[in-house]
């Protein structure tokens, strides 16, 4: 993580296509750090029903086809999220350090992800998550070409649960570590603990008046 920060600070106002390369890869490795644990009860529900309907046949490259499925489409989230981060670098709405200099965009963001948090799209989409036996029973497909499109329908639902959420790291820092544990571990709970159901609109509303409190003061 070090050397990649090494090597996608030096040009921030002035990209080539390798330092996009760089950061998409910084962007995709972090998404992959972030939200494979969150999908893992997902693929371990995947490759246990693979067994029982195969009569015990190991499930590794059906398994590891639905893995690439999802981590496609965390892939081309990390290309949009490149794109906006080479967006703001370019207005200069980026620190060194990879964080909004901007109090009102802060705001914005965390208003947006706010309430999202409140919204029916949301919530369809993580109930999704969170019912891995329902969604492979619903959605299953044999083969390997099966296993992918199973894995690309759950990135679907994934991006649409998480992706907002992960542009707080524009907030936060896109190089805090510190930051990228706590939206990870609200990730896992969020999608892993449905008795914590509360948690994401709860967090909701703290986002939202951490939003509006900030944009109040650019105001000021």
């Amino acid at each position: 993580m070090d050397m990649e920060m090494e090597m996608s600070q030096p040009r921030m106002q002035a990209w080539r296509a390798v330092d996009f390369l760089l950061n998409f890869e910084m962007w995709w490795v972090m998404m992959i750090g972030m939200m494979v644990p969150s999908a893992a009860p997902m693929i371990l529900t995947y490759d246990t029903l693979h067994q029982k309907r195969h009569a015990g046949k190991a499930a590794l490259l059906p398994s590891a086809m639905f893995l690439l499925g999802y981590l496609f489409l965390w892939g081309l989230f990390s290309a949009t999220a490149t794109a906006a981060e080479w967006a703001l670098a370019s207005a200069a709405l980026l620190s060194p350090q990879l964080t909004s200099t901007s109090p009102a965009l802060s705001g914005a963001l965390l208003l947006a992800v706010g309430a999202f948090q409140w919204s029916p799209l949301k919530h369809a989409c993580l109930r999704h998550c969170r019912t891995p036996l329902g969604f492979l029973l619903n959605e299953w497909r044999e083969g390997a070409l099966g296993a992918l499109t199973m894995g690309l329908r759950h990135g679907y639902y994934c991006v649409g649960c998480c992706s907002l959420l992960m542009t707080l790291l524009f907030v936060a820092g896109i190089m805090n570590l510190l930051w990228v544990a706590v939206i990870a571990s609200f990730v896992l709970i969020e999608k892993v603990v449905p008795a914590y159901s509360g948690i994401s609109r709860a967090a909701g509303v703290i986002m939202a008046a951490w939003g509006v409190a900030l944009i109040a003061g650019a105001l000021m």
